[in-house]
């Protein structure tokens, strides 16, 4: 997440009908991801997965990812992009205030929002994990694992094994990513991200009833 910036969106519409859980996907723990939540002053719950339990179980691939929960817990709309504000770089553009604008409507309105998913809806957006997304993950996490212990021949081998089998997982990729020099990792994203051509870094947000 964009995190000083839902630091803003929680001041403005935090309270008993609003609560932002922020999870960063990061095997390195508190040393790779608690810089980022001190610098953005976060009041809002912030925790931390090392082992990626998280986005496994919502078949995450890029970040920032949000699902909307509501209070009976139950998926109002499952994963898409979620940043607070506008985004273009490149090819990238997302429509960050057309986000929440819908989900301070659905704060407001509760299920009654036109940007609320009925159940049949949510499961028609749930994007089937594919047989080799589901072993990328089991490897993937066994990846994690191995790292955990030491082992960091067999994490690599495991993770690089994950991304070959599902190459879109950014996540996979920016996890190994983030154990190299700062320069190899902007490289390897930069070329990843070039080698996409026309498809699409995030799939398009799909708010057609976003205010203009």
């Amino acid at each position: 997440m964009d995190l000083p910036g839902w630091q803003a969106v929680y001041e403005k519409l935090g309270g008993e009908n609003f609560e932002i859980i922020s999870v960063a996907q990061d095997t390195g723990g508190e040393a790779a991801a608690g810089e980022f939540y001190d610098a953005a002053d976060a009041t809002y719950t912030t925790l931390i997965d090392v082992h990626h339990t998280v986005s496994s179980l919502y078949n995450m691939t890029n970040v920032p990812t949000g699902v909307w929960i509501d209070e009976a817990g139950m998926i109002v709309r499952p994963n898409e992009v979620a940043y607070s504000e506008n985004v273009e770089f490149g090819t990238i553009k997302v429509n960050g205030e057309a986000y929440v604008s819908a989900l301070a409507d659905w704060v407001e309105h509760g299920g009654e929002s036109r940007f609320a998913l009925s159940p049949t809806e949510v499961v028609l957006r749930v994007r089937p994990r594919s047989g080799d997304a589901a072993a990328a993950d089991a490897t993937f996490k066994l990846g994690a694992y191995f790292h955990e212990q030491g082992d960091l021949e067999r994490a690599n081998a495991l993770w690089h094994q994950a991304q070959e089998l599902q190459p879109e997982s950014w996540n996979y990729h920016r996890q190994d990513w983030s154990f190299r020099s700062r320069d190899e990792a902007s490289q390897n994203w930069r070329q990843k991200f070039e080698a996409l051509g026309d498809e699409p870094y995030y799939a398009p947000l799909a708010l057609e009833d976003a205010p203009p």
